[in-house]
């Protein structure tokens, strides 16, 4: 038994029991909340290290989005998100679409933006060394308008 003193000094007792069916509807509440905000994670995260199990990795999505960058026009959420378990001397990463694509990259210490251009024939890819950690990518459009897109990651400098 729990025992509450009021202002005017009257003793009110609640049992346990009488507690948890006050605070029953809260911990439902509570917990539906955070199921909400754990279905806005990305449920794309896609571990690799050296050695990819098929090279090139590819994956398809839709390109841009509503919110305005400094690279592009991008999704709210990333597009992608790539754990790198190991350090990798050489990773590729290659998007491309039927309009003019943006590959941003924020990882753990560094964010990267690539613009396609005429040169790269309308491909955005960034590539080099990528030490150990996360990195969200996001697959943007230098316009509003938005596309399918293919992103290959490889190993393969060829």
């Amino acid at each position: 038994m729990i025992t509450f003193n009021i202002k005017d000094h009257r003793k009110y007792n609640i049992q346990y029991n009488q507690l948890l069916i006050c605070l029953l509807p809260v911990l439902v509440i509570n917990t539906l909340l955070h199921t909400a905000t754990a279905a806005e994670v990305p449920s794309s995260t896609v571990k690799i290290n050296s050695s990819l199990k098929t090279d090139p990795m590819i994956f398809t999505g839709k390109s841009g989005g509503t919110v305005k960058s400094d690279c592009g026009y991008i999704s709210d959420k990333p597009s992608q998100v790539i754990e790198v378990t190991q350090d990798i001397r050489y990773l590729r990463l290659n998007v491309e679409t039927q309009g003019k694509p943006n590959l941003l990259v924020v990882g753990p210490t560094s964010r990267f933006c690539v613009l396609s251009d005429a040169y790269s024939n309308n491909q955005a890819q960034l590539s080099g060394y990528w030490p150990i950690g996360k990195y969200s990518v996001y697959v943007g459009e230098s316009s509003t308008q938005q596309y399918h897109y293919t992103l290959s990651i490889s190993t393969s400098n060829k």
